[in-house]
């Protein structure tokens, strides 16, 4: 019996039972945009049926679960012997089974592999971000492991399997495989050249002994690592990448000593550690000395997937608001035809919009894989992984505000989606790593310059407040003094320029003006909700409504 105090009204239904991917209409439009005509009704059928499973009730069951009941480290057996395994709740798995067999990790064999890997990691991601670790991971060890053509043969058709097959075997013996990646210590941080992980030769060429702690390891229970050691050698260290093992040819366990899981803010489902390698037999990776341009390649797949990663945390948060917000009755009528919410629910949209659209043309970029598209994500990976990582936290707490006291009780979802806000700023290198990394690029790579230029060229004599905009950037790139200092303000105003650019040349016109008329023109305040007069706000949010058309 439900006393007559209790009876609910005015409260938004849950958003559950739609199709993520076809109910948001950059990213679609994007998927359309830059994929082969030939091919894209097969990509929009995995996706819209990748898109479906997102929006269920079922797989947001098994991303609350996956949060709940964390994960669990066991050092030992009950009779004492080593074993460093961690136990997940089974809806940890059954995420990470249902992304392996979605593709998630297999980009780098199908054409169009990388757009629709991107579209698919921005659909399922919005479901639970924690395991989408391992699966990041995973997908960008391959080019590193294409330094060695041997290894590469060996792990990569598992890598890009279909197939999740959590056991702890032999890679032989599996029909897939996860990996995951150590390169940080405690000493040195995001300076991997101060590590101090020692490697040292074995009797089989290429094979060596490691000896040192990896302050973080995520995704500790995957099949292989990729990790940087000294190699000794005529009194000077090489740093060296190696692959790592967890389970040796022979099935004995390799030395990978899990000293504790990170008690994090946020990421709660996915298994971060500490690990202590003592006598850890690997196996190089490309030649001794070049561990950083072996692992390059890697550390920007990770780095696009943080942008795609962040893109979709603020992809849900806009959904969840203008969803709240529509079916919320407040001073007389629904809140989302109220002038001052509307105001903010489309500058949200405005700014998960130009995330989307700009990784999704970087997705693209390693799709065409020409010397030009090369260039251009040399410089704008980094500088869209500094931009969209540091608005996802915005983002999510506006969207977090706009469903009131609702958005900060956890079975809201919005919790989750705030505490993740932060991690891909942070991970991967966080955004002074990001700007100097930049401002390397522009000191030393004048193909990546143009290459950019020409990108944000396309759009010149679209918009004027995009072409100031770009002369701006222009008097900045060619001032050298103190560019350290400014680096952070030279790199915004390059996301800035090419989120604008992309929006002037594939937006509806109601998205590009109001972006170029408030983040270009500067008609705009300090917080969200501050759009000009100009924009058009019912279109915006209309747009950005998580509801089929």
């Amino acid at each position: 019996m439900t006393a007559p105090t209790h009876t609910v009204t005015n409260q938004a239904p849950p958003l559950v039972g739609h199709d993520v991917y076809s109910t948001d209409r950059a990213l679609a439009e994007g998927v359309a945009r830059h994929a082969d005509p030939v091919r894209l009704a097969e990509i929009t059928g995995e996706l819209r049926d990748l898109g479906k499973a997102a929006g269920s009730a079922q797989a947001q069951r098994w991303a609350e679960e996956a949060n709940t009941f964390t994960p669990v480290l066991r050092t030992h057996d009950r009779y004492g012997n080593r074993i460093d395994e961690v136990d997940f709740h089974p809806s940890w798995h059954r995420l990470l089974g249902h992304a392996v067999s979605s593709g998630l990790t297999d980009a780098w064999s199908r054409p169009d592999g990388h757009l629709r890997r991107a579209a698919g990691f921005m659909v399922w991601s919005q479901v639970e971000a924690g395991h989408g670790c391992p699966v990041s991971m995973t997908h960008a060890a391959v080019p590193a492991l294409r330094a060695d053509p041997r290894l590469a043969a060996e792990w990569e058709p598992r890598l890009g399997s279909r197939v999740y097959d959590a056991r702890l075997l032999p890679p032989g013996q599996k029909p897939g495989a996860l990996f995951g990646m150590g390169m940080t210590e405690k000493q040195g941080g995001s300076d991997v050249r101060a590590n101090t992980t020692r490697a040292e030769p074995l009797a089989e060429d290429g094979t060596y002994a490691l000896t040192g702690h990896k302050w973080f390891c995520s995704a500790p229970m995957s099949d292989g690592f990729l990790v940087l050691a000294q190699v000794p050698a005529q009194g000077q260290d090489r740093l060296t990448c190696f692959l790592v093992p967890r389970v040796l040819a022979d099935g004995s366990r390799n030395v990978f000593a899990i000293q504790r899981l990170k008690d994090k803010l946020g990421n709660r489902s996915n298994a971060s550690s500490e690990v202590e390698f003592a006598g850890t037999w690997a196996r190089r990776v490309g030649e001794e000395g070049r561990g950083v341009a072996t692992i390059i390649e890697m550390v920007a797949a990770t780095r696009l997937d943080c942008a795609l990663g962040s893109a979709a945390l603020m992809r849900q948060a806009v959904a969840q608001a203008v969803h709240h917000a529509t079916y919320r009755h407040a001073f007389g009528g629904p809140l989302i035809d109220k002038p001052l919410m509307r105001n903010v629910l489309a500058d949200l949209a405005l700014e998960s919009e130009a995330a989307t659209t700009t990784v999704l043309r970087l997705a693209a970029a390693y799709d065409a894989d020409t010397p030009q598209e090369r260039s251009l994500r040399r410089l704008a990976v980094a500088v869209t992984k500094f931009w969209v990582t540091k608005r996802c936290p915005a983002v999510a707490v506006e969207a977090l505000e706009c469903l009131g006291g609702n958005g900060y009780v956890e079975e809201s979802g919005m919790p989750r989606i705030f505490r993740e806000s932060p991690l891909n700023s942070v991970w991967e290198g966080s955004g002074n790593v990001q700007a100097l990394d930049v401002l390397r690029v522009l000191q030393r790579e004048p193909q990546a310059v143009d290459a950019f230029l020409t990108e944000i060229g396309l759009a010149h004599g679209a918009d004027h407040r995009l072409d100031a905009a770009v002369k701006d950037l222009l008097a900045d790139l060619a001032d050298l003094e103190d560019i350290e200092a400014r680096a952070r303000r030279v790199v915004e105003r390059m996301a800035l320029v090419l989120q604008g650019s992309l929006l002037v040349r594939f937006a509806p016109a109601p998205v590009a003006d109001a972006f170029c008329a408030s983040r270009l023109g500067r008609d705009w305040g300090t917080a969200f909700g501050t759009l000009p007069r100009s924009a058009d706000l019912a279109a915006l949010v209309e747009r950005a409504r998580p509801v089929e058309r």
